[in-house]
């Protein structure tokens, strides 16, 4: 595939593991990447700053870090430092939901994909070793999808717009094989909710749990580093 016909997509990248291996996703199936990453006020910054390393190890063509105003909906503990982190397994729906996240970030990765003139969207949601988010499921990624084909010029110009999730089904054991196989360097990334300045994890939070049962079942030394 030459450089004219290989097709842009924009990437989700908030620095955790599962949009590592999103990204590692898109490339090897020959997208021109443009990583998109958010700044939403969220409790902590070394995400952010992982996400910056990870774009620049799969050599992206654009990394854009997009600011979300704090005077927008809080309500979570990963927005409100007043609410703690859940350190125990909750029922239902964690406090750690924000409420419209992904609504908000496809959004803007949507205007971002018709700039520059991107008909396919990645977005590392997961529906199986999750916290039970209602963001994350499919029900969700196909109305969105539905509803990016009706609410922008590209798309009733004939230019489909795609949202994949290519995550969607796997548990962690076989995101983090399918990671490992592709390259990505899971130390880089930042999956804690809590993490220090130094990206350091604080290893009893939800997306801990999750993320090193998941290193333990796939037979992988978990590079995580924790408090």
């Amino acid at each position: 595939m030459n450089s004219q016909d290989t097709k842009k997509a924009v990437v989700l990248v908030s620095g955790g593991l599962d949009s590592a291996t999103t990204l590692a996703i898109a490339k090897d199936q020959g997208f021109d990447c443009h990583a998109l990453s958010f700044d939403y006020q969220q409790r902590h910054r070394s995400e952010l700053a992982a996400a910056g390393n990870i774009a620049k190890f799969f050599a992206v063509s654009e990394h854009r870090l997009m600011t979300i105003d704090s005077g927008g909906p809080s309500g979570s503990a990963l927005t409100d430092t007043d609410i703690p982190v859940p350190e125990t397994p909750q029922q239902g729906i964690p406090v750690t939901y924000v409420p419209a996240r992904n609504t908000v970030f496809l959004a803007l990765a949507l205007g971002y994909a018709e700039v520059i003139g991107a008909s396919d969207i990645f977005i590392g949601v997961n529906a199986v070793d999750y916290s039970g988010y209602p963001d994350c499921r499919p029900e969700f990624i196909d109305a969105f999808e539905v509803l990016s084909n009706v609410a922008t010029k590209a798309a009733v110009q004939g230019q489909r717009m795609r949202i994949h999730t290519p995550l969607m089904a796997m548990d962690k054991r076989r995101i983090i094989r399918t990671g490992i196989e592709l390259g990505v360097d899971y130390s880089m990334t930042v999956s804690c909710y809590q993490a220090n300045s130094q990206g350091r994890a604080c290893g009893v939070c939800d997306s801990c749990r999750i993320r090193r049962a998941g290193f333990e079942a796939a037979g992988i030394a978990d590079p995580t580093v924790y408090v």
